[in-house]
């Protein structure tokens, strides 16, 4: 199946967005060794994909929502029909049905950005300066803008290069392997850390997962993610790094916003046959990382003074009177 209709899509709203701020006034040529109207160009590819795509994940959150009430329904079908997974299988989709959940909702905006992203990877890797006039033109490029893109920079690096160029890759740039290094060195460290936070900070307001599997998945994309991003980022253009992470600050700001409008329904409390393994933490209010000043202890209650017991021989302090002994009649 040929792409070429992502490709062509892509390069529209990054030519337009780069002609946008071309005639606002925002200079073409490099301002502290930055094409800006490049740079910016990218920003608002993302901003464009994610604003087309913030019906789905509010749908996304919503069903993370009836996902998370549906909770106690699926561990009672789960103890009920233990060992038989067929059966299984077809009750909490039946639930789900029911309820109208979708367990994939969840991964949908993540999927549907997936050609976006190698969409501008095409897009990018190819602005080789030595490339002939009709593959300059593919995609809707103009000369003078594929030859603009490709000497576009980022404190000068240019965002086609990457951590892994070639000297051959540098020298059809024009670009110091270097400087190339450094700058996208930092950026993978940049999008690894901004990739771990928009995990971190879901998890934080949502909670770890009782099931195995899910905790499972928490934990791969939590860790296992942006770990993975410390070996592909090499291969990244510039371009894209810039790409991911303003899509990953995108995210945490929506993310944040969702939550305030969508929170979270509350936990139950504990019941008498209900496992409280592994609880849902509470919301935390101290921001990404989780840093949350201690909450006052309430003061403590005087204990009662201890009462010393009679030494051995004493008399009692308060002896009772006695009863004088009736008579027998």
């Amino acid at each position: 199946m040929s792409l070429d209709w992502i490709y062509y899509a892509i390069s529209w709203i990054l030519l337009a967005w780069h002609g946008a701020w071309d005639a606002i006034g925002v200079p073409d040529a490099a301002v502290i060794g930055t094409n800006w109207a490049w740079i910016l160009a990218i920003v608002f590819l993302v901003v464009t994909v994610r604003v087309i795509l913030f019906p789905v994940f509010v749908k996304q959150i919503k069903s993370q929502r009836a996902m998370q009430a549906l909770q106690p329904q699926v561990k009672a079908l789960q103890e009920k029909h233990k060992g038989d997974r067929e059966t299984l299988q077809k009750e909490m989709m039946e639930l789900y049905r029911k309820e109208k959940a979708n367990p994939l909702m969840g991964c949908l905006p993540m999927f549907l950005q997936i050609p976006v992203f190698l969409g501008l990877f095409h897009v990018l890797r190819r602005l080789n300066p030595d490339k002939s006039e009709a593959g300059k033109t593919l995609y809707g490029w103009t000369l003078g803008q594929f030859e603009s893109a490709s000497a576009a920079k980022l404190f000068t690096a240019p965002i086609a290069g990457k951590f892994g160029s070639t000297a051959e890759e540098l020298a059809r740039l024009g670009a110091n392997g270097t400087t190339v290094k450094i700058i996208a060195g930092i950026l993978v460290l940049v999008m690894m850390g901004t990739t771990y936070l928009t995990s971190r900070q879901m998890i934080l307001k949502t909670g770890w997962a009782e099931d195995p599997q899910q905790r499972m998945i928490q934990k791969l994309m939590l860790y296992g993610i942006p770990l993975s991003l410390l070996i592909s980022g090499a291969i990244f253009p510039i371009g894209v790094i810039i790409y991911w992470v303003t899509n990953n600050l995108f995210t945490l700001a929506q993310q944040q916003w969702v939550l305030r409008k969508f929170p979270p329904p509350p936990t139950a409390t504990s019941k008498p046959g209900i496992s409280t393994r592994n609880p849902v933490q509470p919301a935390k209010t101290g921001g990404l990382l989780g840093r949350t000043k201690a909450a006052p202890q309430a003061p403590a209650k005087p204990a009662a003074p201890k009462v010393a017991g009679p030494k051995p021989g004493a008399k009692p302090a308060n002896p009772k009177k006695s009863r004088p002994a009736k008579r027998q009649g």
